[in-house]
């Protein structure tokens, strides 16, 4: 076991897993792999592929988040506004000004930039539970200009996706496998700009602030600009995964700037495990099919043959959802990927107790 983990410990063997787990990914709309109850069918098809691309999206959305409340300790209940400012603002663009997708991307993202600079800056103003009440009321605000503007967001009904300046090789059911490389793409490009982060001078200081922020003021550091850098990354992420959302769906609604959708990404982060990059990915992926395949659950036969006092709840997917949620705050303080941690630290203290059991014998 020892030998296992001083291999493990080397960067090269974990960037050869990493690299190999993409690849594997990458690969998937090119196999005939079916996941019984998991995956409504073989991945290679339209539907399947819908169902990872958007738990990928959502993946994405989850690491942005990270960035905030697990690196820096920022507790927002408004970061659903930036992924609607990405989804929303890349469909205003190319419905309004006729840009190639390319550029719509660009100027979209440069407005993210500056509405989470702007935002930011008057948030952080005041911490802790002020600074999650700021932050809603600024995610409200976006919602009601989303609901009260049909002529620009298409109010209640939502905005689509004006693709005639969108390549061809992204729209269409038929092109759902592309859509789905780029979400993977994408995926990857955010997880390695949050390792950047964590790992920066910057991303130790946002840490330090996150344990104690007067000891860090006391040291001479600038808290404020760290906080104000990692809200600006985490935000700008976000906007990134809103845009994205906006190409898969061919389309949004203004439930991607709710108050729920910011407490529903909240939770696939503590589902995956607070504090931890694969914690985030691992909880977007789960939860989104998750969610998917529990809707599907809830209207089939079997839950509608049921007693009363258990097919009531067991169609609402939110009630099953909430449940598993409930558990594993209770059961699973550090998420999935603790779990997984602490059974790999129990096999490897008995598989190191075992050896020197061995030695002395």
């Amino acid at each position: 076991m020892t030998a296992i983990r001083r291999l493990w410990a080397k960067p090269a063997v974990r960037w050869g897993l990493a690299g190999a787990l993409v690849v594997f990914a990458a690969a998937l709309p090119l196999l005939d792999l079916v996941v019984p109850g998991v995956l409504p069918g073989p991945t290679y098809t339209p539907g399947t592929l819908q169902i990872l691309a958007l738990s990928l999206i959502f993946a994405a959305l989850a690491l942005s988040y990270h960035v905030l409340f697990g690196v820096s300790g920022m507790l927002s209940f408004g970061h659903a506004l930036y992924f609607a400012v990405g989804a929303y603002g890349l469909g205003i663009v190319l419905e309004r000004t006729g840009l190639d997708l390319l550029p719509a991307v660009g100027l979209t993202l440069a407005g993210a930039i500056l509405v989470a600079g702007v935002l930011g800056a008057i948030s952080l103003r005041v911490s802790g539970i002020s600074f999650a009440m700021v932050t809603l009321a600024f995610a409200q605000a976006g919602s009601v200009l989303i609901r009260r503007n049909p002529g620009v967001t298409g109010g209640e009904e939502g905005l689509g996706l004006a693709t005639a300046n969108v390549p061809d090789w992204l729209v269409g059911v038929a092109d759902t496998r592309n859509l789905y490389w780029l979400a993977l793409g994408v995926i990857v490009v955010v997880f390695l700009v949050v390792r950047w982060f964590e790992r920066s001078r910057a991303g130790h200081v946002a840490a330090a602030v996150r344990e104690n922020e007067l000891r860090v003021r006391v040291l001479g550091l600038p808290p404020l600009r760290v906080k104000l850098l990692a809200f600006v990354i985490g935000s700008t992420l976000a906007a990134v995964a809103g845009m994205l959302f906006l190409l898969l769906q061919s389309g949004v609604t203004p439930r991607a700037v709710s108050a729920d959708f910011t407490l529903t990404i909240l939770v696939i982060v503590v589902l995956g495990g607070v504090g931890s990059r694969w914690g985030a990915v691992v909880g977007g992926i789960i939860y989104t099919i998750l969610d998917q395949r529990l809707t599907a659950l809830a209207g089939s036969e079997w839950v509608d043959a049921l007693p009363a006092v258990l097919r009531i709840p067991l169609s609402e997917p939110l009630f099953i959802l909430g449940t598993l949620f409930i558990l594993v705050v209770l059961f699973l303080p550090g998420g999935i990927v603790g779990l997984a941690g602490r059974v790999g630290r129990r096999r490897a203290t008995t598989g190191d107790a075992r050896d020197r059991l061995e030695e002395t014998t």
